[in-house]
């Protein structure tokens, strides 16, 4: 399946169906009087988040969405039916933006239904407007117009921990450890071209969400390589899992270009919680892994992780120090969201 996180469509409701003129006329009735049905509302559109989408590649092949109109309403009292609702089905995470990309609405958890457009009313029959001075009317109401807009849609994964690095670093390859994810690796750079994600089993009750997402160069934030675009996916996460391939020559270097990108980018990924990790030990002799190490440390001030993904040395501590991280930001999260007398000392 094809990864597309951005689309921009075009919705509009329905109209409301136009209310009937018309009178009773039967035999042996007198004065029959007016009987004009009302007509039926038109349709809504909706948008919901679903489970088990993760891109929104429906997307790209249509982009127009129109609700059902309403039926116009017919004599003997009889109202139009409703136009049929239209419903935009969403992955989990999915922004909805207006045309000048300002937020409308964020689709963070699964079942949420928001009203897009509202369909227009039905218009009211003759029946309606009878009365002591006017008893035999002949009008209606007309039914009003729906509503139409253009909206983007934005995807960023809901992710707990997030794996960023320069091309090559072996994002990959530590995702396929982790995981049951099954991404591309290959020897060269940008191999990943779209977020991944796997899902990070460490015991009964102890799991959660990896995301890898496409490597960042110097410029990315101006656009040089595949630039920030798939950094959206990794907002949303508790943790980054930073990877320094420790087979290139300069580590140090490594790890600035990619704190750079992530400070430029902004968004709040730079005060995120980072382990940092000098990935590949299993091509490296104990003297260049504790060189390299050292010099790592030394540039970033934190203590540096010695993994290899291709091995799968160190991979487990890391992902259970991930794991205790993410537990401790949901922690912080659900006190700032209880109130005062839900605190409890």
């Amino acid at each position: 399946m094809k990864f597309l996180d951005q689309v921009k469509v075009y919705v509009r409701s329905g109209n409301g169906g136009g209310g009937a003129v018309s009178f009773r006329r039967e035999k042996y009735i007198e004065y029959g009087g007016p009987d004009g049905g009302d007509g039926g509302r038109g349709g809504d559109v909706w948008i919901e988040a679903v489970e088990g989408l993760n891109t929104l590649i429906d997307y790209r092949y249509q982009q127009h969405f129109k609700a059902g109109t309403g039926v116009h309403g017919m004599g003997r009292n009889r109202h139009g039916a409703a136009g049929d609702d239209v419903v935009l089905k969403v992955p989990v995470g999915t922004e909805v933006l207006d045309e000048d990309k300002e937020l409308i609405v964020d689709m963070d958890h699964a079942g949420q239904r928001v009203l897009l457009a509202k369909g227009g009313n039905g218009g009211f029959g003759n029946t309606h407007f009878k009365g002591p001075v006017n008893q035999a009317p002949k009008h209606a109401n007309p039914g009003l117009e729906g509503q139409e807009l253009a909206i983007w849609l934005r995807l960023k994964l809901i992710a707990d921990v997030g794996l960023v690095g320069l091309p090559n670093a072996g994002k990959s390859t530590f995702l396929a450890a982790a995981s049951a994810a099954r991404p591309k690796i290959a020897d060269y750079p940008f191999t990943t071209l779209a977020p991944n994600l796997g899902m990070v089993d460490l015991s009964l009750g102890e799991r959660f969400i990896l995301a890898d997402i496409p490597g960042l160069i110097e410029g990315a934030h101006e656009g040089a390589g595949i630039g920030t675009r798939f950094l959206g996916h990794v907002e949303r996460t508790a943790v980054l899992v930073h990877l320094v391939d420790g087979t290139q020559e300069d580590v140090a270097a490594a790890w600035r270009t990619v704190r750079h990108e992530l400070e430029a980018y902004g968004e709040g990924l730079e005060d995120k919680s980072e382990i940092l990790a000098l990935n590949k030990i299993d091509a490296l002799d104990e003297e260049t892994i504790a060189e390299k190490a050292a010099e790592l440390e030394a540039a970033a001030g934190v203590p540096v992780r010695r993994v290899s993904g291709f091995a799968k040395i160190g991979v487990t501590e890391l992902l259970r120090e991930a794991y205790a991280l993410v537990q401790e930001r949901k922690g912080e999260l659900a006190a700032e969201q209880a109130g005062p007398e839900d605190w409890q000392p």
